[in-house]
């Protein structure tokens, strides 16, 4: 009675037995109920638990002056403004270089203390800073500390998942934001003008947080614990504007002040408008890609700056720049990030479309 109610009508189920007729026919009428189990997949609620991995790598830094410096200040400013500020920065390498953004810290005539996740403070010595992304750089005595995960910034899309942390007060506590990258602008230029300029970073991504201020010089991760940016900062038209700097972009800032070559950024001399396909339909231009020397106004000298590189070169307002040493400029393959690859010193070739034709121009930048 037992198998005949309850081994066989389960046998009639299986690929094996389910040919026999008998078995078949002992199942009939008979309901088989296979036990099943709801699995709740949630998605990671604690965006701490995520920038976990790069927690330990977040630095306060506390930017200052001295009493004579600051007794300077006042006289001159008649006030006290921003003689002391507390800024985020991120671990670069694990003896002790600090990359933060420029506006985060107090750059001239300060001194600098730097706090780390394991309570210690150290003091502070600043390297530089890269004109190009405004990144600046400081040194501390220490060894082993705890260094950032980089991770691949071309892979990052708009509407992806991203969270910020900084460590921008008084006393050492991480702060939080999860939001999207809301869009990647090629063409936003770090200058803040309305040209760009040959001399600083074109390309960041844009995001939704809210308090971005409270985020300048910390980095931004992905949803691995990756840091994907790091959050800056331009005055643009009269107000803040803020952004990322992707990290493929900073990783090259990076090894440019481990080989202490800050001083090195190329300069060229020019304002341009970098071409899309609409620009060069409305303006019948006969390419849609390069970089167009151009002023406003259509004088020269503020198109081209008086003794530089690119004036020394011939190179005129209204010219379209095509090429840097061979490789095409267009709207994801920037014109300053291009110029970037090179240094002070380097002579290159540059494609130039003049009046329809085009030409060849050889600069020492």
């Amino acid at each position: 009675m037992i198998a005949d109610r309850y081994f066989f009508p389960y046998l009639s189920t299986t690929k094996l037995f389910a040919k026999y007729d008998f078995l078949k026919k002992g199942s009939e009428d008979i309901t088989v109920i296979n036990k099943t189990e709801q699995v709740t997949v949630k998605e990671e609620t604690s965006i701490s638990k995520i920038a976990n991995q790069v927690s330990s790598s977040i630095v306060n830094i506390v930017s200052y002056q001295d009493k004579d410096t600051k007794n300077i200040a006042i006289k001159k400013a008649g006030i006290a403004k921003d003689i002391t500020k507390n800024g985020t920065g991120i671990i670069v390498t694990g003896d002790g270089m600090i990359m933060t953004y420029a506006s985060a810290i107090n750059v001239s005539n300060s001194k600098y203390k730097v706090m780390t996740y394991d309570g210690n403070v150290y003091d502070g010595e600043l390297l530089g800073v890269d004109t190009y992304s405004n990144l600046a750089f400081l040194k501390v005595n220490a060894n082993n500390l705890s260094v950032a995960s980089f991770g691949d910034s071309d892979g990052i899309k708009a509407g992806e998942k991203v969270i910020a942390v900084a460590n921008s007060f008084g006393s050492y506590a991480n702060r939080y934001a999860s939001g999207l990258i809301s869009d990647l602008n090629p063409a936003y230029n770090l200058a803040g003008m309305a040209l760009s300029s040959s001399e600083k970073m074109e390309g960041v991504y844009e995001t939704d947080f809210n308090y971005q201020n409270y985020f300048i010089g910390g980095p931004v991760v992905d949803y691995n614990g990756q840091v994907v940016g790091i959050a800056g900062v331009i005055n643009k038209d009269n107000s803040q504007s803020f952004f990322l700097i992707p990290s493929n972009k900073a990783k090259l800032v990076i090894d440019r002040a481990i080989k202490k070559e800050l001083d090195m950024d190329p300069v060229l001399g020019i304002y341009y408008v970098p071409l899309t396909k609409t620009y060069a339909i409305e303006n019948n231009l006969g390419v849609d890609a390069g970089a167009l020397i151009y002023s406003a106004s259509g004088q020269q000298g503020l198109a081209v700056l008086a003794n530089s590189p690119a004036q020394k070169a011939g190179l005129k307002i209204g010219d379209i720049i095509t090429a840097i040493g061979g490789k095409d400029v267009t709207i994801d393959n920037s014109f300053s990030d291009l110029l970037y690859s090179y240094k002070k010193g380097d002579q290159i070739e540059l494609t130039v479309l003049r009046e329809g034709q085009s030409i060849k121009a050889e600069v020492t930048l």
